[in-house]
């Protein structure tokens, strides 16, 4: 069977890489949009509703604008923009929140994908707040560090006309210092916190790959933990999961020579989850390519689920 597929926003970051992901697909039909007419109202709402799958990859106003066009039952549309995603009427697009995730995944209409931070944090805390290890009320500390390929093609550009110049933008940068990041309302609700975290995200001179770090104390928890705990209860959280992998509690496998490398994952649509740490103090850390699970990864992943095709398809 083939599906019809529509990229509205197909010349934006994430939908290049949606194209890429689907252009070996022989189940999946791209509906192209002619250049000269990428901001034609009328042919945008032809083709969204010419389609079982829109992809929005648009700014949030715009992604608002091509959801009010859709007037065909059968279109489903997953969004890429932040527009949705705390939104009630719309499924978020994380199939390993929950056991149940999937299900509502294949039967919406309207799904939500996440943020590339928003991801990572969630899928690190989630599992320890759920059971019952930090309480909802905890406030936690994290940080992220992401390539630039995150800041879109703007940011893109930036980079790579620095390139040849011997000072400019070549060390980290830190962001979002008035610790209000649009991602914040999604990383409250779905790791199932009642109050949002205190998260500072670093924007590093490389392309892409992402990583954030929570970080943790003994005292925050309702009973006593160590790192292989924390480990444990991740683990059986995810276990059997394809695109998660919660490495060992153990510094000399997980890291080379004591360091971390964001860029592990990149080129893939997988998420590494690591526990590092004592008995006094503990980081949890969640990496995975920002251009891959992070978005087109993640938006291709809920698609194939909400089709009911094999849910890797395409994926790496």
């Amino acid at each position: 069977m083939s599906y019809k597929v529509f990229v509205d926003g197909q010349e934006g970051t994430t939908g290049l890489q949606i194209n890429e992901y689907l252009a070996q697909r022989t189940d999946i039909e791209i509906l192209k949009i002619d250049a000269d007419k990428r901001k034609d109202l009328a042919e945008r709402k032809r083709l969204i509703n010419a389609s079982d799958i829109t992809f929005l990859c648009l700014p949030d106003a715009a992604a608002k604008e091509s959801a009010s066009l859709v007037d065909n039952p059968n279109t489903c549309v997953i969004d890429a923009s932040t527009a949705h995603r705390v939104d009630p009427d719309w499924v978020f697009g994380l199939p390993e929140l929950c056991p149940e995730q999937r299900a509502k995944i294949r039967a919406s209409k309207r799904i939500a994908n996440p943020g590339c931070h928003a991801t990572a944090f969630i899928l690190a805390l989630r599992p320890l707040v759920a059971a019952g290890l930090l309480p909802a009320a905890t406030q936690i500390a994290a940080n992220s560090i992401t390539g630039y390929s995150g800041g879109g093609k703007s940011m893109i550009a930036d980079y790579e006309a620095a390139a040849a110049s011997p000072t400019q933008l070549k060390a980290p940068r830190a962001y979002a210092l008035a610790l209000a990041h649009k991602h914040l309302p999604e990383m409250q609700a779905y790791t199932g916190l009642s109050v949002a975290p205190i998260f500072q995200p670093i924007v590093g001179p490389f392309y892409k790959g992402l990583a954030v770090t929570a970080y943790l104390h003994p005292a925050q928890f309702t009973r006593a933990a160590t790192p292989a705990d924390v480990q444990k209860i991740i683990a059986d959280y995810y276990a059997g999961e394809r695109f998660i992998n919660v490495l060992p509690v153990d510094l000399d496998a997980t890291t080379d020579g004591g360091f971390f490398n964001v860029e592990a994952n990149n080129g893939s649509n997988r998420v590494d989850i690591a526990v590092f740490g004592n008995a006094e103090r503990m980081l949890v850390i969640a990496r995975l390519d920002n251009l891959g699970k992070g978005a087109s990864g993640a938006a291709v992943q809920a698609m194939n689920v909400h089709l009911g095709v094999e849910e890797s398809a395409g994926l790496l």
